[in-house]
């Protein structure tokens, strides 16, 4: 038993067992971070369903219907014969001008944190005179009395008022729902009178105060379309297929402004049926809560087998150059003391900011490990210093995580310092005679 005891190679092998082991409750604590992730979207999507979800305008689309004769084969008789069929002609808008203002506010649902806002849209825009002669001459016949204005619109929940149409000077209400399915697949709809012998731009312009959740987006359907949004939200996230020409954010809030011409995406000014649909074009804001502590939390647990094998390597150091015997269940309690400091990180981050829950958790696993280091080694030396090489190694960990551009960076660099320092206090080891001699650095 002495023998197996003191066997170099058993102990290694024992204690690299150890390590991968605790990689199993490491495991389950990432199931738990994303369970708990799950959690706030659930809860996220509870409060947008009472609320309004994330909300994309989409349009406005001037839709024409007309008939079209078409040859097919009667099936009875096999012979050819005209039957006539219904098709939509789309137009978009010349110029598109979005006014948006986003007033934000943050919900709660138990310790999740979810951002809604009320929001103010005063859209207006023209579309200039339309030519219908070269598909009249084709035998296209235009039904005008029917020709639809319509607005997609994400989450019609979030409809607060409702919305009047100012069509070219005139009144009108819009009905819910879209006309048709060909562009998109919710909205708002409006009846509008067209002339193909008007000779003038028909002018259009209307309100909407829409609630939503997390993200604001508009879709570039104009020949140009310019849009301005400002809020008093000062984290903002600006995503989708376009950035902003110009934007401001500072404490008092945001101030963006897009103009996006119709050679800058991939569908026409006009088109018939549902060839092309406008969403993949969509751009506008997230608002981004600063802190997401599960993203944080999953960043830090990638380096757990960094944190148990450094540890583990530096008792194993202590037992060679110290004389000093660690039993393997004393190995167990160090790691399993590593591993439960992602669970108080995890759930202490859920109720504090995630830069206070690491300090907390970091300090609270080094008191626990140094003291009973102190009590195992009855040395304060050592506890001492595997409390400073822990916090060491805690700071290398979390100046990681801030720098998120940096971090691939900055990691590659520390783990190759350490693996340097490794070799260089094990430079005067001599393996072989181990068990015979306790050789001197």
């Amino acid at each position: 038993m002495s023998k197996i005891k003191n066997n170099l190679y058993f102990k290694i092998g024992g204690i690299v067992l150890i390590a991968l082991l605790l990689l199993i409750p490491t495991g389950m604590i990432k199931s738990i971070i994303y369970e708990r992730e799950q959690t706030q979207k659930d809860a996220i999507d509870e409060v947008s369903e009472k609320w309004g979800g994330e909300q994309t305008l989409q349009g406005p689309v001037l839709t024409i219907p007309y008939t079209r004769y078409v040859k097919e084969v009667d099936k009875a008789n096999g012979k050819e014969k005209l039957v006539q069929i219904t098709e939509r002609l789309h137009v978009l808008p010349s110029k598109l001008n979005v006014q948006a203002s986003v007033n934000p506010d943050r919900r709660h649902r138990g310790v999740y944190e979810i951002v809604v806002y009320k929001s103010v849209l005063h859209v207006s825009g023209e579309f200039t005179k339309l030519d219908f002669k070269d598909l009249e001459s084709k035998g296209h016949t235009f039904k005008f009395n029917e020709a639809t204005l319509d607005a997609g619109i994400g989450d019609l929940r979030g409809i607060e008022k409702q919305i009047n149409l100012n069509w070219d000077g005139q009144k009108i209400g819009f009905n819910p729902g879209v006309s048709n399915q060909d562009v998109f697949y919710t909205g708002i709809n409006a009846k509008v009178a067209i002339s193909p012998s008007d000779d003038h731009l028909y002018r259009f312009s209307f309100d909407v105060e829409l609630n939503g959740s997390q993200q604001l987006f508009f879709t570039p359907v104009g020949k140009e379309t310019d849009v301005v949004l400002n809020s008093d939200w000062q984290t903002p996230k600006f995503t989708g297929s376009f950035l902003p020409d110009q934007h401001k954010t500072d404490k008092n809030g945001f101030k963006a402004h897009w103009n996006v011409l119709n050679l800058n995406r991939n569908y026409p000014q006009s088109w018939t049926g549902s060839s092309y649909k406008i969403y993949d074009s969509a751009f506008g804001v997230d608002l981004k809560i600063p802190v997401d502590n599960y993203q944080k939390s999953h960043r830090t647990i990638h380096y757990a087998l960094l944190f148990i094998g450094l540890t583990f390597l530096v008792f194993f150091f202590i037992e060679i150059f110290q004389s000093a015997g660690i039993h393997p269940i004393q190995y167990i309690l160090v790691g399993v003391a590593l591993v439960v400091f992602y669970t108080l990180l995890l759930s202490i981050s859920e109720h504090i900011r995630f830069n206070s829950a690491f300090l907390l958790s970091a300090l609270a696993t080094v008191i626990l490990i140094s003291t009973y280091v102190r009590a195992i080694l009855r040395s304060l030396k050592m506890s001492l210093f595997i409390a400073g090489l822990l916090s060491m190694l805690y700071i290398f960990i979390f100046v990681i995580i801030q720098l998120e551009d940096l971090a691939l960076l900055i990691g590659s660099i520390g783990v190759f310092i350490i693996l340097g320092l490794v070799m260089y206090f094990s430079r005067k080891i001599d393996w072989y005679n181990l068990n015979q001699n306790n050789p001197e650095a």
